[in-house]
Parts: C-alpha cells; structure tokens; sequence
C-alpha cells in the first residue's frame, strides 16, 4: 500500500470517528434539553447553541468526509454516455473544479471569516466562545477538499479510481 493510500484511509478513519463523536455529543445535547424541559420544567440555553454549532460542524466535516470517498451527490447521465479517455479528462476537470472552489470559497474565505470573527472578539450568545473557533471548521474542511481531489486526481492518472 502505498503512503497516500495510507494516510488517506487514517484521515477518513480520524474523520469517520470524529463525526461519531460529534454526533453522540449532538444527540446527548438534544435529549438533555427535551428531558430538562418536559421533566425538570426548566430549559438550558446553552443546549440548543451547542447543538447548532455541532450540526454546523458535521455538515462541513460530512461534506469533506463524502469528498474524500467520492459518495458526493452527482448527476450522471451525461457522464455515463463518454468514452472512458472522455471520462477520465471530465473527472480530472471535476477534481480540479472541487479544488478550485474548496480553496477559494473555503479555504479562502473561511479563514477570511475567522480572522475577521476573531479580531472583532465576537462570542457565541451563550456558550460565550470566540466564534472564529466555531467557523474554523469551514477552512480545515476545505484544506481536507483540496487535499481529497489531489488525491483523487492521482488515482484517476494512475487508474486506480473505477470511472
């Protein structure tokens, strides 16, 4: 097995682990506040705040997370219809496109959004955490895209990808 084939399959296990943490801490959060609510006749606040932030950071860890194993939502039909040398220059250009717009929007502008959250000191209404700490998310992410489609675009060239 080669080295990328190596750490690509720790950062997905680390990734798969992870988002099962998250999910645990969500789904923990939720049943708290329901039973703190219809049983103690009180209601926490913090609880819906950090459900909030979890599902914001399972939904940008999934989306890199299904980048990486190529499970990304994708129309086909015209794709299906090329030859497997078309095929292999449309999934290329794909995994450059994903590059392209995990860097620019994600990468980019993510951490545009941090350095601004952070050097404006905003805190969550709550939990009262710096923000920046929350939308760091969104960069790590797209770091992982960009990393995913380098990945993915040596496959394709060495035809280890099923096209």
């Amino acid at each position: 097995m080669k080295k990328s084939d190596l750490i690509f399959n720790k950062v997905s296990l680390f990734l798969e682990r992870f988002m099962i943490v998250v999910f645990a801490l969500l789904v923990l959060d939720v049943l708290f506040q329901v039973f703190s609510r219809y049983l103690l006749g009180t209601s926490f606040t913090w609880t819906e705040e950090f459900a909030r932030f979890a599902l914001i950071w399972m939904t940008i860890l999934g989306a890199a997370y299904l980048n990486g194993k190529r499970e990304h939502l994708s129309m086909d039909f015209l794709y299906d219809k090329l030859t497997e040398k078309n095929k292999r220059k449309v999934s290329i250009l794909i995994e450059v496109l994903i590059f392209l717009f995990a860097l620019i929007v994600m990468v980019i502008g993510g951490l545009n959004l941090v350095y601004t959250t952070l050097h404006l000191e905003q805190l969550s209404g709550t939990l009262r955490i710096p923000l920046g700490y929350v939308y760091a998310i969104l960069p790590f992410s797209g770091f992982l895209i960009m990393c995913f489609s380098i990945y993915h675009i040596s496959n394709i060239n060495q035809n280890k990808i099923k096209l």
